[in-house]
């Protein structure tokens, strides 16, 4: 556990890169997380079918991303294989290298920037992920992080210039030096930490990284949280072991901090409660708001003080605000079953002084009006997600007079109620 005291200048923050792409968070399939880059076109084909017949590319995954374009892999070429997803209704997208290889050892994309974009159209190729292996030395690109990605920006801006056709730019330098800072300067998403794990101390390790940037998540640029480990429960690369309840804070955690939804497990033996997750259409909804673009934040960490870092248990109590209404997610990060409790004017996004009608964005049903506060029990490692809409003033017997902020609250007659 340590410590971390900060101030984000926000008049420093650079504005987001708006070439007409990327506006909202990416929803697709990534075969990484349950294949490694053991696949053929087959494969992919197969879950890009199973995404279509389960309902996933109705709720709005339609972009499959490839770890690998080996021809040895697609036979019939790329064109016929992108052109089989399309049949369903999902784009393919590209994956690449800052550097000279891939992280499997394949072709990079470095110094032939423009050419790979060619070929990625050709291909019917639209968004890429750019990975951060195999790197020249710094002599040759002397350029540091911003500046060695900087290089296939500018060469997608060139593209766009003579095709009008922009590609949506995802980086993944593993949040080395901040991309949080820099890159929506020239991108749509960054990789905010390692490659995820399917396991429940990674989801937090991440959960607690984000607690700290979520400032920098809005529309055209985002904090990327990685390939979603849902469904990997006894399989996938490697076989992971999260608990239903630990799957459903994964989720919520990915959608309400407005990360990309990406699936990655073989959604050919999905479960129902894989399908249920991430099908879940209310979370789908905040994370795809056309009017809202920021992240959730935490309004108080809970087993820890506030702005201390906890990789194991990160910060519980979050809110943000959405077209829909004031959004809450609650965490349990403890091992056991505990009692939650929040004032509802912890969030900013709350009026003091009134009433919420409650919506449970798991169980999709209201349930009842919040008054000034709210106790929910969740089962270890469980999480609560809530929208709240004003239901008018509090009721005018509730009692005692009450301020959301406690210290200076006065009667009419100057009398404290507080200090």
């Amino acid at each position: 556990m340590y410590s971390l005291s900060f101030i984000v200048a926000f008049t420093g923050v650079a504005a987001a890169l708006n070439n007409g792409v990327g506006k909202l968070p990416k929803m697709g399939y990534d075969t990484f997380n349950a294949f490694a880059c053991n696949y053929n076109g087959s494969d992919v084909l197969a879950q890009v079918e199973a995404m279509e017949k389960l309902g996933l590319v109705k709720a709005g995954y339609n972009v499959s991303s490839l770890s690998t374009s080996d021809p040895i892999k697609f036979p019939n070429g790329m064109k016929n294989f992108t052109a089989s997803m399309q049949e369903y209704g999902v784009s393919a997208s590209a994956y690449s290298d800052n550097g000279y290889e891939t992280c499997a050892g394949y072709p990079g994309a470095y110094g032939h920037e423009l050419q790979d974009l060619m070929t990625w159209d050709d291909w019917g190729f639209n968004y890429l992920k750019y990975d951060n292996c195999y790197i020249p030395f710094d002599n040759i690109t002397q350029q540091n992080m911003f500046g060695r990605y900087q290089r296939m920006s500018d060469a997608i801006a060139e593209y766009a210039a003579t095709t009008g056709k922009f590609f949506e730019y995802s980086l993944c330098e593993w949040g080395w030096q901040q991309p949080w800072i820099w890159g929506k300067q020239i991108s749509q998403g960054w990789r905010i930490d390692g490659d995820i794990k399917p396991f429940w101390s990674a989801i937090t390790s991440i959960i607690d990284q984000a607690s700290f940037l979520w400032w920098a998540t809005d529309f055209y640029g985002r904090n990327d949280m990685d390939i979603m480990e849902v469904g990997n429960t006894g399989q996938g690369s490697p076989p992971g072991n999260l608990t239903y309840e630990e799957a459903k804070s994964h989720f919520t955690a990915w959608a309400l901090l407005k990360s990309h939804l990406i699936i990655g497990t073989d959604l050919t033996n999905a479960t129902n409660e894989t399908i249920e997750i991430l099908g879940n259409k209310d979370l789908i909804m905040i994370n795809q708001d056309p009017n809202v673009g920021q992240s959730i934040n935490p309004f108080r960490w809970g087993i820890n003080p506030d702005y201390v870092s906890n990789s194991s248990y990160p910060a519980q109590y979050w809110s943000g605000n959405s077209s829909y209404g004031v959004v809450f997610m609650v965490l349990n990060t403890q091992d056991s079953t505990q009692q939650m409790f929040f004032n509802l004017t912890e969030s900013w996004a709350i009026r003091a002084g009134r009433q919420y009608s409650v919506y449970d964005m798991w169980s999709h049903s209201h349930n009842g009006t919040a008054v000034r506060n709210m106790t929910l029990t969740l089962p270890a490692h469980g999480v609560a997600a809530l929208l709240l809409n004003d239901a008018g003033p509090e009721p005018a017997d509730a009692d005692p007079p009450y301020c959301g902020f406690f210290y200076q609250c006065s009667f009419p007659n100057g009398t404290y109620a507080s200090n």
